[in-house]
């Protein structure tokens, strides 16, 4: 257990931190979801509208570095790829 102020405090702010991250990302996958589904549904139109609130909340994941930048790029590339073949 932490013994100094200084510390204690590292520790609320990483809780906080953890329960913020884990709150983006468990949307994001929700989104990326609802995207995946009408990608195998071959709704082009539903999926073109998804596409940009999916891309944006997978930028700020990556912006606030819950996600590194990198992998953001390529699950974005990755989902427009597979629009792009409907």
């Amino acid at each position: 257990m932490a013994n100094h102020k200084s510390a204690k405090k590292r520790i609320r702010q990483t809780e906080t931190r953890r329960i913020n991250n884990k709150t983006k990302v468990s949307r994001v996958r929700t989104e990326v979801k609802k995207l995946r589904g009408f990608i195998a549904s071959s709704d082009k139109d539903s999926a073109l509208k998804q596409f940009p609130l999916v891309q944006k909340l997978i930028a700020k994941l990556a912006k606030t570095s819950a996600m590194r930048k990198d992998t953001a790029g390529r699950k974005t590339s990755r989902l427009a790829s597979q629009i792009a073949k409907l």
